[in-house]
């Protein structure tokens, strides 16, 4: 019961925030697991800056993970993001209408409990206002608490920092710092809820803004495999 409170001490936060135009960042992953190696992901996600008001933004991407060692996971995806601008819900002209490419390192390692994740990714942008080139770099921490249940602990707290950068001048472009819990019901879905922040410097992409970010995350396992595979996402976790 006492984890409870910890969930439902963000409403008070929210409640006050929603007065400081708090957006809302939503998420909905989907992963299916072939094998211990190759996973296959789809996503999307959808944005307002205003607490569930002035929906600006939405992207669906999709790709394929490989999981060249136990501490190394290489990805490459695609999508389409599409952001519009803002004083309402969807409001033309759009800002950017974007397809992109994106090759992934994840890196990943544990003290104890405390997973510590890295991550670099390139995009190649092609936007409705030309190509472009971003480089992105997050690290993150988390730590999974509570009674263990089948071999999992249900809770997990985490942060991380993204910086986003170009190859032109300024060169920097974003900051996105992410506080969040996550609630584990089963070993294949999760739940999470979060602060997050971003910050933006002369770009008309996407407004920097104060978000609740809540997410939905599924897992699908083959079915030949689905045990192995399990025990050994608990055991990388």
């Amino acid at each position: 019961m006492k984890y409870w409170v910890i969930l439902f001490g963000f409403i008070p936060f929210v409640s006050t925030a929603q007065t400081n135009d708090l957006g809302t960042w939503n998420i909905l992953n989907l992963k299916y697991s072939h094998n211990e190696k190759w996973s296959f992901f789809g996503e999307a996600q959808l944005r307002s800056l205003k607490f569930y008001d002035n929906f600006h933004y939405y992207e669906y991407k999709g790709g394929l993970n490989f999981k060249a060692h136990k501490n190394l996971t290489l990805a490459i995806g695609a999508g389409s993001y599409q952001t519009y601008k803002e004083d309402g819900d969807f409001v033309l002209p759009k800002n950017n209408d974007e397809f992109r490419i994106w090759p992934q390192v994840l890196v990943h390692q544990s003290i104890g409990k405390l997973k510590i994740e890295q991550r670099y990714r390139a995009e190649f942008r092609f936007t409705s206002n030309g190509y472009r080139n971003r480089f992105r770099y997050r690290v993150g921490l988390s730590y999974p608490f509570g009674k263990e249940i089948n071999g999992y602990k249900p809770f997990q707290i985490s942060a991380s920092n993204e910086l986003f950068f170009t190859d032109k001048e300024p060169y920097f472009e974003r900051n996105r710092l992410l506080f969040a819990i996550n609630y584990k019901p089963t070993k294949t879905t999760t739940l999470q809820i979060g602060y997050l922040q971003q910050f933006d410097y002369k770009i008309n992409d996407e407004t920097g803004r104060d978000f609740l970010q809540v997410g939905y995350f599924i897992e699908i396992f083959r079915k030949q495999s689905i045990n192995k595979i399990i025990d050994t996402n608990l055991k990388d976790n």
